[in-house]
């Protein structure tokens, strides 16, 4: 039988087999490119929703509070606990407390870009940034469990005996002494148990080269250092909402963007607008952002840039100053 002559590629034939290697190859890596870029975007867009529902979640969980002061109420005999505030607090006072009546009838105020805030440690306000002083007693009793240890600074004990001879102070306020903190609970035996004062200061600064939620704590007696929260939070605005009924019925009528806030604004805030702008951390490739943003009464022009922006908005209703002016 005759031998079959076997052959090899040619030339023509490999030169067509690498060329529709290199168009799959080439379909294949611009597929993973595509894929990629996509993943990378989505991530940054994940993470730009993330920080700001993240941020509008702390401000509201700590507005919740604003105005906490244990049992403290309108119906100790025989004056009320509440006396109507005469002057501002200064919201840098981290101990002694002097204006104790005008700081627990405030429980929130709001400022722009105040330098005299650089007292407390607020520095670097951004121009796009309300200051937001928010305080409360700690719905932990101090020496407690979930206290969270032992803090020297402010704390706040009510008096819930009602007897009549004699008449008890509605609260006492300041750093702790067993000889002033003897007020009694509502069996006028019982001490009655001491709160940690909170009082925290928002804000937003550059931090790390990006525009950061920042916060300023009361801790100790002092304040501390500004403390990162988080990253991305470009702009922040705040709207009060003002209870202008006479008597007041708890409900805002009407929502203003005060900074710095007058006391009669402040003496009748019954709930709070927030607004904030969330950007992201990096730019997208392809994409200018000609939008503008609305927060509030403020308006946000486009910045031209790169990066991805979104705003997130909430009404928080102040719970302890708005129940207390409901009529019964």
């Amino acid at each position: 039988m005759p031998r079959k002559v076997q052959h090899g590629l040619s030339l023509i034939e490999l030169m067509i087999a690498i060329t529709l290697g290199m168009i799959v190859m080439a379909t294949v890596l611009a597929l993973f490119l595509n894929i990629s870029r996509s993943n990378a975007e989505l991530a940054k867009t994940n993470r730009l929703i993330e920080n700001g529902r993240f941020a509008i979640q702390i401000l509201q969980s700590d507005l919740a509070h604003a105005g906490y002061w244990g049992s403290l109420d309108y119906t100790l005999t025989p004056a009320p606990a509440y006396v109507t505030p005469t002057a501002l607090p200064d919201p840098c006072v981290a101990s002694g407390w002097s204006s104790t009546d005008n700081l627990l009838a405030i429980p929130v105020q709001g400022y722009a870009n105040d330098s005299t805030l650089s007292t407390c440690g607020v520095t670097g306000v951004l121009a796009s940034s309300d200051v937001l002083v928010v305080r409360y007693a700690n719905t932990c009793t101090a020496g407690s469990t979930c206290d969270g240890g032992s803090d020297t600074g402010q704390l706040i004990q009510i008096s819930n005996c009602r007897t009549t001879t004699p008449i008890e102070a509605a609260y006492v306020v300041g750093a702790y002494s067993a000889a002033t903190f003897v007020l009694r609970s509502k069996d006028c035996t019982t001490v009655a148990p001491r709160r940690k004062i909170v009082s925290n200061i928002y804000y937003i600064a550059t931090s790390n080269g990006q525009p950061t939620l920042m916060r300023v704590a009361l801790v100790n007696g002092a304040y501390a250092a500004p403390q990162q929260l988080i990253e991305g939070i470009e702009a922040f605005k705040v709207q009060y909402g003002i209870d202008t009924s006479v008597p007041g019925d708890g409900s805002a009528d009407t929502y203003v963007s005060c900074a710095p806030c007058t006391l009669a604004q402040l003496t009748n805030v019954v709930s709070i607008k927030i607004h904030v702008l969330s950007r992201n951390l990096e730019t997208s490739p392809g994409y200018t952002d000609n939008k503008a943003y609305q927060l509030g009464e403020t308006t946000i022009a486009a910045a031209g840039d790169g990066y991805k922006r979104h705003v997130f908005s909430t009404t928080i209703r102040l719970v302890n100053p708005s129940s207390r002016r409901e009529e019964p």
